[in-house]
């Protein structure tokens, strides 16, 4: 096959989060799917490739070799690969889209993906919480998507989310850890409730909160979270008649005893952290610390810190078993309190 008409069916997003290698491979499956490419067609080689795509020798020939070793592609020394095997069962095309990556992110990433295998093409796209990005990736998707797997959280202009959400098939539709207000029909989720699990959080944390009298939730003005977060814990605080405040710049509040400090960003977890160190105060004893988002390393810092946080492996795992299953449902996450030397 000439090299002008193949690489008509290769094709690399920049703006893909997802590794350039499998976006490689990936093509080649589509192409195979088609009819585009067939059993015993000659790929081009690692070094056309490279220089079509601007990638590295190294990247290309990965692409090859993980379309290798599932028995899609063969090769001869000397001359290159071929395709192999062009009954390739791959169905699923799956556009999968999240507001940024972090440690629990990933948890999800993983989980989905491996449950997935190599039933599926994924591309994988990061919007950094921005509104109009999100809306130009969905705008500018290819239509043949399977699928569509989005967690929906932004800085601002979200409260238009639904609009654009709303354009995709609801059949191939999965929301993931928030649900999305105006956003209507028999769509798939998986999901948390964030005012009911923060509110029951803390309810199941009452005893050792007993012993202090303020709870401060740092809520940053300009941020992604939900307003349900402070919603539930207002309301937990107004039914147990604790001291509230919401601080909105952790490094401009004094650190006193008696308080409780829930945090949600890591950043601010890192100067909240370094504040408390700065006086005498006892974390535990003088002054408590509660994290959103279970993380390995919140199981050592200051002898552990408590979280709350959901099951972050089990959303990847039901999303992914959502793709396998067309049964229109929806599922809230369960939210769990980890009680540690930190309160």
């Amino acid at each position: 096959m000439r090299k002008a008409a193949i690489f008509k069916h290769l094709f690399i997003d920049f703006y893909s989060a997802t590794p350039k290698y499998l976006q490689l491979s990936n093509s080649i499956v589509k192409a195979i799917n088609e009819g585009k490419l067939r059993k015993d067609d000659i790929l081009p080689s690692i070094n056309e490739l490279s220089f079509e795509f601007e990638i590295s020798r190294d990247t290309a020939e990965k692409g090859y070799k993980h379309l290798k070793k599932i028995g899609v592609l063969g090769s001869v020394p000397g001359k290159g690969y071929f395709v192999k095997n062009a009954e390739v069962n791959q169905h699923l095309k799956i556009f999968l889209l999240f507001n940024k990556l972090s440690a629990h992110k990933k948890i999800i990433y993983d989980a989905f993906v491996g449950v997935l295998g190599e039933l599926a093409t994924i591309d994988f796209y990061i919007y950094n919480n921005d509104f109009a990005f999100f809306k130009k990736l969905l705008t500018n998707a290819n239509q043949d998507y399977t699928h569509y797997v989005i967690i929906p959280h932004f800085m601002e202009g979200g409260e238009n989310a639904h609009e654009i959400i709303n354009t995709i098939p609801k059949e191939k539709l999965i929301l993931m850890d928030k649900l999305v207000p105006g956003v209507v029909g028999d769509y798939r989720a998986v999901y948390e409730n964030f005012e009911v699990d923060i509110y029951h959080a803390l309810e199941l944390a009452k005893e050792r909160l007993s012993k202090y009298h303020t709870l401060k939730i740092i809520f940053p003005e300009n941020t992604y979270f939900p307003q349900e977060i402070l919603k539930g814990f207002k309301h937990f605080c107004h039914e147990y008649a604790f001291n509230y405040r919401v601080v909105h710049n952790i490094a401009n509040e004094p650190i006193k005893d008696g308080e409780v400090y829930i945090n949600l960003m890591e950043n601010d977890l890192v100067i909240l952290i370094e504040k408390i160190l700065s006086t005498k105060l006892k974390v535990g004893k003088n002054v408590g610390l509660i994290s959103y988002n279970e993380t390995p390393l919140k199981k050592l810092i200051l002898n552990g810190i408590t979280t709350i946080s959901t099951d972050f492996q089990m959303m990847g795992t039901t999303a992914a078993n959502m793709v396998l299953d067309d049964m229109a449902t929806q599922m809230e996450i369960p939210f769990y309190l980890t009680l540690r030397a930190s309160l």
